[in-house]
């Protein structure tokens, strides 16, 4: 009996949570129709996999040398339709991460600023481990992903503006040398 009911929870409990918590379905996003290149790129339009790849490649490079070294590529899956997007269950957000398991962009997402952000976050993750960067102060988090990334908005909504600019004074004190030092200290 045990037996048994221990093998319904291993198949039910995967099964579940694919259904229900659909941000996890960013380990397999080909089981929501999107098409996957390699490893690390997928897109719900083949037709603009260069475009992506484009994205991808860029803020790979740029993050890479002007944040710190991404030890493991995202995985990152581009939508280029809202249905695409929601099918993560992501809301209204632009673009997510979702640990260091992927990253989603959506169709007004499409822009190299908003990768760079993401890949930020998926570094911070890295870098910090998932629990503390989920429990790192925000304006931390979200300051560094906006200052970082060189968003070119002059003005964020808040609390990202405040977030971006209390990151920004923060690090003129730190400087890149320290920042994943001091980032472990917070």
């Amino acid at each position: 009996m045990l037996k048994r009911l221990l093998l319904i929870a291993v198949l039910l409990i995967p099964a579940a949570a694919w259904a229900f918590i659909k941000p996890v379905r960013i380990v397999a996003p080909e089981l929501v129709g999107v098409s996957c290149s390699s490893e690390f790129m997928c897109t719900d339009d083949p037709s603009r996999y260069q475009e992506a790849a484009a994205l991808y490649d860029e803020a790979l490079h740029f993050v890479d040398s002007s944040v710190g070294s991404i030890e493991k590529k995202p995985r990152v899956t581009f939508c280029s339709t809202e249905d695409c997007f929601q099918s993560f269950g992501l809301g209204k957000r632009s673009a997510a991460t979702i640990g260091t398991f992927g990253i989603v962009i959506s169709p007004r997402a499409w822009k190299p600023f908003y990768v760079r952000h993401e890949m930020i976050h998926h570094l911070q993750n890295e870098q910090l481990g998932i629990v503390k960067v989920w429990r790192d102060p925000q304006w931390f988090i979200e300051g560094m992903a906006y200052a970082l990334s060189e968003d070119p908005r002059p003005k964020l909504s808040e609390p990202f503006e405040q977030y971006r600019s209390q990151f920004n004074d923060w690090y003129k004190q730190v400087g890149k040398e320290q920042l994943w030092v001091k980032a472990n200290n917070l």
